[in-house]
């Protein structure tokens, strides 16, 4: 279980639990502080208050560690090298996800250069996919989709869910966080957050 507790970060502060195998969906309109939030659960950005993954303190463990098993994917992923393949520790282990979300077996070689930001981003899903975390913070994961390639990525994800991946899934789409979520966060602008059931 991932335990936010007190989390301040700029006008932010916030409180909630996410059970094992449990998705939530967070909304709020532009600027509110959704990015903000994700960030600094993931100890992306400084921030106070407690943050435990199943009782122990984010501070007990290496910042690295910490976002292997926290992991934080951005609405636009960072990329370092030229070439797609590169981004992978294991190329061929991460084909099957590559090809469920809609992409070509052979875009390995491809240049990042060459990729669309839809490719981009169902790329970015399956690096962080291939982490096996035990949570995942996903910031607008299907924002530049079509909606075939953001069912494939809702099935794919529900899948991660069901065998105990939690999720927060950061979503302007009010449809897809009725889909995905088993609670909705709803940011205020004054940094807070309520929750209510889809």
């Amino acid at each position: 279980m991932l335990t936010v507790s007190g989390l301040k970060r700029l006008h932010l502060s916030v409180s909630f639990e996410l059970q094992d195998g449990e998705c939530v969906a967070l909304q709020g309109p532009s600027g509110v502080g959704k990015t903000l939030l994700l960030r600094s659960i993931a100890d992306l950005d400084p921030n106070e208050g407690t943050v435990k993954l199943d009782g122990t303190l984010r501070e007990a463990m290496p910042a690295p560690a910490w976002r292997r098993r926290v992991t934080y994917l951005a609405a636009e992923p960072g990329w370092w090298a030229d070439v797609v393949q590169e981004h992978f520790a294991a190329w061929d282990d991460a084909l099957p996800l590559v090809t469920r979300l809609g992409l070509p077996d052979d875009c390995g070689p491809w240049s990042i250069q060459r990729l669309s930001t839809g490719e981009r981003q169902r790329l970015g899903l399956v690096r962080a996919l291939m982490l096996r975390s035990r949570v995942l913070l996903l910031d607008e994961p299907t924002s530049a989709l079509d909606s075939a390639s953001a069912a494939a990525v809702e099935t794919l994800i529900a899948e991660r869910v069901s065998n105990g991946t939690s999720v927060v899934w950061s979503t302007h789409d009010k449809a897809q966080a009725r889909r995905v979520g088993s609670r909705i966060l709803a940011m205020r602008h004054d940094g807070g957050i309520e929750e209510s059931r889809p």
